[in-house]
């Protein structure tokens, strides 16, 4: 009786052996088929070569979006970025506030400032060069002085 349980539990094991056998080959070739699908008759070698083709195909353009991403943000520092409008009256004779100055500045501080004075005799204007946040070659009036500083502190 002692060699019947014996075979019993040997045989017990062995199909509890299969079993997970059983499962874990089913779960490998699953696997496998998810891998390979869509991918006809094709073995999972040329899978893998595709898949590794592919990633270098996208390498290469994220390099490429990379260059042109920074060449944008190169172009982008002389575009204006800043800026500032200011109203004043320049003349008590004048009423109201028909004066303006606006500065335009890129991101480097670099633009022009362009005023008008207007008085009861005609209107003015004027455009200045500016170069790093102060006057390339003519003084700024107060006014014009106060609208690039307004406009460098709106970073």
């Amino acid at each position: 009786m002692d060699q019947l349980t014996v075979l019993e539990y040997l045989i017990f094991g062995i199909i509890i052996w299969l079993a997970l056998l059983t499962f874990y080959t089913l779960r490998v070739i699953g696997h496998y088929r998810k891998l390979t699908r869509g991918a006809g008759n094709i073995d999972l070698g040329k899978v893998l070569e595709n898949l590794f083709e592919k990633q270098d195909f996208q390498a290469r353009k994220i390099t490429e979006i990379a260059s042109v991403v920074s060449k944008n943000q190169a172009q982008a520092q002389g575009h204006i970025q800043k800026y500032a409008l200011m109203r004043f009256n320049p003349f008590e004779d004048a009423g109201g506030d028909q004066s303006f100055v606006i500065a335009l500045l890129d991101a480097k501080d670099n633009g022009v400032v362009i005023s008008s004075l207007h008085s009861r005799n005609g209107t003015r204007v004027y455009a200045k060069s500016v170069t790093g946040a102060k006057a390339a070659s003519h003084q700024f009036t107060k006014e014009e002085k106060e609208a690039v500083d307004k406009a460098v502190g709106k970073k």
